[in-house]
């Protein structure tokens, strides 16, 4: 991408010197004074000394947010060149890197005037023309809008879909298929709005373009399949139209479309890994190699005489009513612990299919010592905004934060804006009501109904198996809201764990 870009220049300049040449050529068939080859002469110059001073991009090859402003300095005619010495992880971690670009990310822009940029949608915008930002007030603030959308919604959920797809974060179940979600959404959004638009901004390519193709190049590329690209088929025709411009296929060389997901791989995973965090382990080993050589002959030396006790200082009134107090016990404590393991069952439920964690779930069920139920939210009336109904769910799991070890719960919400209940399934260990066993348990369930249930029974496997997998429907047959559900889980990474 390096050589290729910088190489696209020369015509410009060709252009340019070509141009000179034909101004020179009128002006000498209509004056012909001395001083007119002095000017010349100076003008070129003054010309040849501004087409080379160029504006210097520090990246790292096919980043695709670097690709904003070189695609914008393609259409705006601004001269751009990348670092050609640049090698990220070293040369942005150096401190003349970092006096210029504190935050050491890449892209990085110095200017031809010797001023620094970061984050690449600043970049970009620095590198635009004024037909790129809009062509009136109104049009600059949508392009604007966009910018906000594709870095707040389109480049998270991307990110989530495609990083464990290509080995490069640890594949979540549950966190995937709810970025899965958040992708569909996203699309859907770009999909009404190119439904009868050409562009996202006016008659033709802004920066907004520019900048949601960009964020939605790597989901092209690994993730969205025929099967997915054909539920949108507006933002299909709009990323082919930006695709095959003459100023993108300078920047974007030999672009294919997926065709079939990439899927994750432990193995690469660990690798990568391996290759992000081998030198930080390496140096942690030799400390501890180090430390215990130092305290290896401490130990081998004799005991030295033991000093007289000295006398302990008094407590002060607040420090000796503190030491009265009585420590805090697990209130499941009490009960007896029985067979079923939480943190071994939330690890597979969280890392398989459903397919295979709720048979899974059945087969390590206790139901001598531990117990299944059923709670609903009493007021559904009162709930509006889906998101609010989420943020109910989320501070009743994080004021249960303390029982998060004996239980586990999968509570979905379902519907839409101003229709909408909540209901879910809750394990625990014990035979009756935990939220009873503390007062700070306390706070949210007497809110909901709760109905104990028979582990045996054949509807409360139906039942369980539908909120374990977030599918079916309420008592009013509302759909499951999927990307809000929650599940009550510990120390187990998983979408939305409260």
């Amino acid at each position: 991408m390096d050589s290729s870009h910088v190489r696209i220049q020369f015509p410009h300049l060709f252009l340019l010197f070509w141009e000179h040449l034909q101004r020179d050529r009128k002006i000498h068939a209509y004056v012909n004074i001395g001083f007119v080859h002095s000017f010349l002469r100076r003008l070129h110059i003054c010309t040849w000394i501004c087409a080379f001073k160029m504006s210097t991009l520090y990246t790292y090859p096919n980043n695709f947010r670097a690709y904003k402003g070189l695609i914008a300095a393609q259409y705006s005619g601004a001269q751009v060149k990348v670092a050609s010495d640049f090698v990220f992880g070293e040369t942005n971690k150096t401190e003349a890197f970092l006096k210029k670009f504190p935050s050491g990310k890449v892209p990085a822009l110095q200017t031809a005037d010797g001023k620094y940029l970061f984050e690449s949608n600043a970049i970009a915008y620095y590198l635009s023309n004024a037909q790129l930002k809009g062509a009136n007030d109104f049009e600059k603030a949508e392009v604007l809008q966009w910018l906000e959308f594709a870095e707040n919604e389109l480049l998270p959920a991307a990110c989530a879909l495609v990083f464990p797809s290509i080995s490069i974060m640890q594949y979540n179940k549950n966190n995937f298929e709810a970025a899965k979600e958040d992708v569909r959404r996203a699309l859907g959004v770009l999909n009404a709005r190119l439904l009868d638009h050409t562009y996202l901004v006016g008659e033709r390519i802004t920066l907004a373009d520019i900048v949601c193709f960009a964020n939605l190049l790597n989901l092209y590329e690994h993730v969205l399949d025929p099967a997915f690209r054909a539920t949108v088929v507006n933002v299909n025709r709009w990323f082919l139209t930006i695709l095959n411009q003459p100023q993108v296929k300078a920047v974007v060389k030999d672009f294919k479309l997926c065709t079939k997901p990439s899927q994750f791989d432990a193995k690469k995973f660990a690798e990568y890994q391996g290759k992000s965090g081998g030198q930080q382990q390496q140096q942690q080993q030799q400390q501890q190699q180090q430390q215990q050589k130092k305290e290896k002959p401490q130990k081998e030396k004799k005991e030295q005489p033991k000093k007289e006790k000295e006398p302990e200082e008094e407590m002060d009134a607040a420090e000796a009513a503190l030491s009265l107090e009585p420590k805090t016990k697990d209130p499941f404590d009490a009960m007896p612990k029985g067979t079923f393991n939480f943190d071994d069952f939330k690890r597979f439920y969280s890392n398989e299919e459903e397919a295979k964690s709720i048979p899974y779930f059945w087969e390590k069920f206790d139901p001598e010592n531990y117990s299944i139920w059923y709670g609903e939210y009493k007021y559904p009336e009162e709930l509006t905004k889906v998101f609010m109904s989420c943020n109910l769910i989320t501070g009743m799991f994080q004021r249960l934060d303390k029982m998060r070890k004996q239980a586990f719960a999968s509570v979905c919400l379902f519907g839409e804006d101003n229709n909408s209940t909540i209901s879910g399934i809750w394990v625990w260990r014990g035979q009756d009501l935990a939220f009873t066993l503390s007062p700070d348990w306390q706070v949210d369930y007497e809110v909901y109904d709760w109905k104990k249930l028979d582990a045996k029974s054949e509807e409360t496997k139906k039942l369980v198996a539908q909120y374990f997998s977030w599918t079916g429907t309420d008592k009013a047959g509302l759909l499951p809201t999927s990307s809000l559900n929650k599940c009550f889980t510990t120390n187990i990474p998983k979408a939305y764990q409260y």
